[in-house]
């Protein structure tokens, strides 16, 4: 009797033991598969589940909730071929995992590899202005690009966020130097411009004058040496000579019409002044 009650209890331990090995708890927004002898049997729900040990077992689990992945930064080019340093975040979440599993070998390298390409490939459609204006347009393009290819999966991509589009340092400074050429540019145009109106003020202030000519003349000269001094003090500057005579034919028109003639004469016709 005591063998048979030993045997008994042996039996029941090693039920209980069998069981107990089975039992397993998904947790809350998990999902897990099964394989019974190598082929899928059934996806099992949040809570207590039992599988039979040595038959079956999990090969996967996974959650349900929406995850992400940060597309690490790389270089792309643009249509007019300037180097863009670019960072995406991509949203998605299972909804089938079954497909998950068995319809791609890494779901979430897959992922990863796909909006890389697809990234690359709508900035290599753009040039840098419209590149970087246009994030919200990548975005929504690559969302639904991803959304098409990613269902075969049991994948839903929710969001594509392209988070930096930054030029290389190299392209930087070529942009710093062509702001800065620009400028430079602008402000010679206005001192050209506040120089012509600096001088047709004076010519309009001396067309009373007997010497308006000469006073005017020594002004542009004036003019002149401020501006050759400015040029030679620059690095790049070159050595320029102009022939006075020039400078005055170049500039006669500020003159006016009026102060291109001769002074009247101040003799009265017979060589004698006013006052004789």
């Amino acid at each position: 009797m005591a063998t048979l009650e030993s045997i008994v209890a042996a039996f029941l331990l090693a039920a209980i033991g069998y069981a107990a090995v089975g039992i397993k708890i998904i947790q809350q927004g998990n999902l897990a598969l099964v394989e019974r002898l190598g082929k899928y049997s059934r996806t099992l729900e949040p809570g207590v589940n039992f599988t039979l040990p040595v038959v079956e077992r999990i090969v996967w689990e996974d959650t349900e909730r929406e995850q992400f992945i940060e597309i690490e930064p790389q270089r792309v080019l643009t249509k007019d071929n300037v180097a863009l340093e670019v960072q995406a975040v991509v949203y998605w979440r299972i909804f089938d995992l079954e497909r998950a599993y068995y319809e791609i070998e890494n779901v979430n390298e897959a992922i990863q590899n796909r909006v890389s390409t697809i990234l690359g490939s709508e900035i290599g459609q753009r040039v840098l202005d419209r590149t970087v204006t246009a994030r919200s347009e990548i975005n929504r393009t690559m969302l639904e690009k991803m959304d098409d290819e990613t269902g075969n999966w049991g994948v839903k991509v929710t969001r594509v966020d392209v988070q930096k589009i930054n030029p290389s340092p190299t392209v930087i400074e070529s942009m710093e130097e062509e702001r800065a050429a620009e400028i430079k540019k602008r402000a010679i145009i206005r001192e050209a411009e506040g120089t012509a109106e600096y001088l047709n003020r004076i010519a309009k202030s001396l067309e009373s004058k007997r010497n308006a000519r000469e006073i005017l003349h020594f002004f542009i000269t004036q003019k002149y040496v401020e501006s050759s001094f400015k040029l030679s003090g620059s690095e790049n500057s070159k050595v320029v000579f102009m022939d006075p005579k020039a400078l005055s034919q170049a500039l006669e028109p500020i003159l006016g019409e009026e102060l291109r003639q001769e002074p009247p004469s101040s003799s009265n016709g017979n060589g004698a002044s006013p006052e004789d």
